[in-house]
């Protein structure tokens, strides 16, 4: 009888009530649609897999929450604006950020936006955003770490998440 061979795996999950951000937005639907500006109470989760170090640790969890906190805070009572969207014109300057969608026009105080570089302010590409911020701090902060997948989950109300995972293949 042939000896059973299995994988190992090991990561973390981190999901601290602190990992959150209340913003505003609207989504922009691909036939030019968009809805009423509205606001969530995010919550984030963030799930990273890497190989131990010599310690026997995929990553300090006192090294990586104060890094993801701070890209929740970043975005934490703010309007979220998408700077990528064909459908709405997004122009800043030190004061102010105005916005255009069609007839629509929004005038803001540059400190409560913050204009995105991605397509739309859907809870999967704000996952993405997390994730992309978390991956370019971990580089720095931390680059003995290799992630072999980092997935972050954006919540917009109880009961429904959007996902973004990343996996990386080789050493």
């Amino acid at each position: 009888m042939a000896e059973k061979t299995y994988k190992e795996r090991f990561g973390i999950r981190l999901y601290k009530e602190y990992f959150n951000f209340a913003a505003a937005h609207f989504l922009i639907f691909g036939d030019g649609r968009r809805e009423e500006l509205h606001g969530h109470n995010y919550g984030a989760t963030l799930e990273i897999d890497a190989g131990l170090d010599e310690g026997g640790l995929v990553a300090d969890f006192l090294q990586v929450k104060p890094i993801f906190r701070v890209l929740c805070d970043s975005i934490d009572h703010r309007v979220l604006l998408p700077r990528h969207n064909r459908f709405l014109s997004v122009h800043e300057d030190d004061t102010e950020v105005r916005a255009t969608f069609g007839t629509d026009r929004w005038l803001f105080p540059r400190r409560d936006v913050t204009v995105l570089d991605i397509e739309n302010t859907a809870s999967e590409l704000l996952a993405r955003f997390l994730c992309e911020g978390l991956l370019g701090e971990l580089s720095k902060q931390l680059p003995h770490l290799h992630p072999h997948r980092v997935q972050v989950a954006v919540q917009e109300s109880p009961g429904q998440c959007a996902i973004y995972e990343r996996t990386f293949e080789g050493p």
